[in-house]
């Protein structure tokens, strides 16, 4: 299993500065690593990835992306085994949640914000 370096919970205060390594599966490496590369050079997005809250568990890694942007601020927070795809479509990221015969979740992360639609239906050329 790989691992990822993430952020501890908020508690125990005694961790509170110290980053930890969550074992997970390659793929979640994978789809952390697209995340940390589209959000590094905006500067209105900020990507956290730290320990869910089962402590010592496989796969325990929440994602937090903020959008800042004067007075307003918008907060994505999941777990990162939730996501089923992220894609860098240019200077948008799309992230795919709960796909199931077609239809999925989504996330649009662009330079206006964040975008959500919970019933979309994927189509394939």
């Amino acid at each position: 299993m790989a691992t990822l370096r993430v952020d501890p919970r908020p508690t125990p205060a005694e961790r509170a500065d110290d980053r930890i390594d969550v074992e997970v599966d390659e793929a979640l490496t994978v789809l952390a690593a697209t995340l940390e590369d589209w959000a590094a050079p905006r500067q209105q997005w900020e990507l956290q990835l730290r320990e869910g809250h089962d402590s010592g568990r496989a796969n325990n890694v929440e994602a937090r992306f903020l959008y800042v942007n004067g007075e307003q601020t918008s907060t994505l927070a999941f777990r990162l085994d939730q996501l089923d795809a992220a894609d860098d479509v240019g200077d948008e990221l799309v992230l795919r949640f709960e796909e199931q015969d077609g239809i999925a979740k989504l996330a649009r992360l662009d330079a206006n914000g964040l975008h959500v639609e919970l019933f979309h239906i994927l189509t394939f050329t």
